[in-house]
């Protein structure tokens, strides 16, 4: 074998090896965690430092089970921050066992039973002319919309979530990352 040979194998193999690098690191990072096609939304979710706060509801709402399930789900995921926005005392509220039927109801408004992709959303808004109606698991009809390539969410009550990450592909459906919580008509 010539140099020249050997010095195209070992580059040969460096390209690969970085590409593998590369795949591996386009895994999408959310809340410090990364994320993994093949596992499912309730996977991923526990590795989100971003999460912890749905992660608890989801549990204290014994959805965790539905949410492994084979979907597809496409779940509007809000931050601990989206939480912390909401008045004093009601995650608090939420939590507790007496209050469960309430906070199976906020969560499953955060649920669709489709894959929707942030492309495909934006389509549905375009064929809709500006605002497409959300049926979610949980019976809210929310409205999706978008700007400058961000797609929005707003509730039953009038406020907006933006998603903040979008399109993190699930094993069992897909998750965006909501700066808000969604609320049911009160």
């Amino acid at each position: 074998m010539t140099k020249l040979h050997k010095t195209l194998i070992a580059t040969a193999a460096a390209l690969a090896m970085g590409a593998a690098g590369f795949a591996f690191a386009a895994n999408p990072m959310v809340g410090g965690g990364e994320m993994f096609p093949e596992k499912n939304i309730v996977e991923n979710a526990v590795n989100s430092k971003d999460h912890t706060t749905l992660v608890a509801a989801v549990k204290a709402a014994g959805l965790v089970e539905t949410l492994q399930g084979a979907g597809p789900f496409t779940v509007f995921a809000p931050t601990n921050e989206a939480f912390a926005a909401l008045p004093a005392g009601t995650v608090e509220t939420l939590l507790k066992p007496e209050n469960k039927d309430q906070l199976v109801k906020i969560l499953t408004c955060h649920v669709v039973g489709a894959e929707a992709f942030s492309k495909a959303i934006m389509k549905m808004v375009d064929d809709d002319k500006g605002k497409h109606p959300v049926k979610t698991v949980g019976g809210c009809t929310f409205t999706a919309m978008y700007d400058g390539g961000k797609v929005m969410i707003a509730d039953e009550n009038g406020a907006v979530a933006t998603v903040t990450i979008a399109d993190v592909d699930q094993s069992n459906g897909v998750i965006h990352v909501i700066d808000k919580v969604l609320l049911p008509k009160m």
